[in-house]
């Protein structure tokens, strides 16, 4: 008896993404002709108004992106907006459609469902006026959001397309000078190789910090915190402390940060938990924490890669703008 097949298909499985705010917009043109282009923006087509059509029509397209593309996650879209600009020189009206939310997956299919959409809708109320037309140029202009950040198109964007929809990139640390440490008895003796540590190193690099390769200390609370004395006097200004903020009794990573903390940052630390949660609930074990040491922000994270690698992508979007804060810059 022959075993059955697998199916060539899933729905990807996003249950332990976390949310976060997403958006993405997407374009492509009507090419209407030189006989049918002003009866679309003079709103003189037989059928009635094209423009106002073509956006109610992108409306819905994007809202049923998961009734036509059967893998598609259905998600609660906060905003949908399109736009039809035309562009007299080719005789072209160029479609936007805008999708936003705060999801565990991304928003193009939805911008995307909406703008063929739109230019479906133009299609059908121009052709009885002329039948030789075409729709082009159909494309993702960007996406942003989730741990990737922004995305572009590789054509780019015009001038007049960035300033409407000022896409909105992670901010960066570039040249920001940064150290890592891993807290760990049997990883300071080489008993097993540090693993969370050069995550942290790497995620602070793609950001454009400065940072050197990951330093492996102890557990206990004085080596922490002559280091972290130490490279707040060296002008460090980010420090991620990985491991030792469990409930084990050798975990003191906390302890030595209040030993040497001129303030507290208690927010961060409770937002840490409270994201670190959407992957696991156990994250309400960890004694994450989050201070401040002369100009250097220091952070206290578990232990593991993985919680190494989630923990990035949930301080990255904020590194930029807390030290700004702490350098009196204020808020953007």
């Amino acid at each position: 008896m022959t075993e059955p097949r697998a199916a060539a298909f899933h729905m990807a499985d996003i249950r332990n993404k976390r949310p976060t705010r997403r958006r993405a917009v997407a374009v492509g043109e009507l090419l209407a002709g030189a006989e049918a282009f002003p009866l679309i923006v003079e709103r003189r087509l037989p059928k009635g108004d094209a423009l106002v059509m073509a956006e109610v029509a992108g409306l819905q397209g994007a809202k049923m992106a998961s009734a036509l593309m059967p893998l598609c996650h259905p998600l609660p879209l906060e905003l949908v907006q399109v736009r039809c600009v035309p562009v007299p020189e080719r005789n072209a009206i160029r479609v936007y459609c805008e999708c936003a939310t705060e999801a565990r997956t991304g928003v193009e299919m939805e911008a995307l469902a909406g703008a063929n959409a739109a230019l479906l809708t133009l299609y059908d109320l121009t052709k009885p006026v002329e039948p030789a037309l075409g729709i082009d140029g159909i494309r993702l202009l960007f996406k942003e959001g989730g741990k990737s950040g922004l995305w572009l198109h590789p054509e780019g964007m015009d001038d007049d397309e960035l300033a409407h929809y000022r896409p909105r990139d992670i901010a960066r640390l570039d040249d920001v000078p940064c150290a890592v440490l891993t807290l760990s008895d049997r990883a300071s003796r080489g008993e097993y190789e540090d693993r969370s540590g050069p995550v942290l190193v790497e995620g602070l690099r793609r950001l454009g910090a400065r940072v050197a390769d990951p330093e492996v200390l102890p557990d206990g609370i004085e080596p922490l915190a002559a280091r972290l004395r130490a490279l707040a006097g060296e002008g460090v200004r980010i420090c991620l402390c990985t491991g030792g903020t469990g409930l084990g009794p050798n975990d003191a990573t906390p302890e030595a940060l209040r030993r040497v903390a001129d303030r507290s940052i208690d927010g961060l630390a409770e937002m840490f938990r409270s994201e670190s949660a959407k992957h696991t609930p156990l994250a309400w074990l960890s004694r994450a924490e989050v201070v401040q040491v002369g100009g250097m922000l220091v952070f206290a994270l578990p232990g593991s890669q993985r919680a190494a690698k989630q923990g990035m992508d949930i301080l990255a979007p904020l590194l930029a703008h807390a030290l700004a804060m702490v350098d009196g810059e204020g808020h953007p």
